[in-house]
């Protein structure tokens, strides 16, 4: 558990980054109600309308919201100052193996 200590993880995702994904999916309901609203005369198909639209568009929201989160996210490791204020212990220094072919 303490590899995990040694980095930092931020995230630096604000409302801008999704405002238009906000609005598009805001879109997408409106359009999803006008739609029902039309085939009111019918109540089946309006609500399986509105279904199969909120349905349908939910996994594209979800993969834009998702992958900008993660574009989002910086992982970096911490300074050894930093991590002695911490009580964290510095890593073992990488060592080059080679082989003799």
């Amino acid at each position: 558990m303490n590899e995990f200590s040694k980095y930092s993880f931020r995230c630096n995702l604000t409302l801008g980054d999704i405002y238009l994904q906000v609005v598009i999916w805001l879109g997408v309901i409106f359009a999803s109600l006008a739609s029902a609203l039309a085939l009111m005369s019918q109540p089946i198909y309006s609500f399986a309308a509105v279904g199969l639209i909120v349905v349908v568009s939910l996994p594209f929201l979800l993969f834009a919201f998702v992958t900008t989160l993660f574009n989002h996210i910086e992982i970096s490791p911490i300074e050894s100052k930093v991590a002695k204020n911490l009580n964290v212990k510095p890593s073992a220094p990488v060592t080059k193996l080679t082989h003799a072919l």
